[in-house]
């Protein structure tokens, strides 16, 4: 994927960055510029599909095809099952305060 050139940039480095920070990302400054020209292409691209006139474009529908004695094997009943497995879960875990688990602290800011 080649990168869009510098000048027409959406995405600034410190755009980049803040998202890196968010996700606890470390990288490096030829990443931070291949990532900021990836993110830009996909902004630019959406870009167009926003210009796109689809006024008159028919929602999608649910296909069903037909099988034998017209059943349709991809679409069953909802059915609500109860799921008792909570217990048993967390008995497994370390740290666990029903009816959660309890994990270390991650984020720090």
């Amino acid at each position: 994927m080649a990168c869009a050139n510098l000048t027409t940039m959406k995405i600034s480095r410190e755009d980049v960055l803040r998202v890196a920070e968010l996700a606890h990302l470390e990288l490096t400054p030829e990443e931070v510029e291949l990532y900021r020209g990836q993110l830009d292409e996909i902004l630019t691209y959406i870009g167009k599909l926003e210009k796109l006139d689809v006024e008159h474009v028919e929602p999608m529908a649910q296909v069903l095809f037909d099988a034998p004695g017209g059943a349709h094997p991809e679409v069953r009943e909802d059915k609500l099952l109860p799921c008792n497995v909570a217990d048993a879960i967390l008995a497994q875990a370390p740290d666990a305060a029903k009816p959660f688990f309890r994990v270390p602290k991650v984020i720090d800011r």
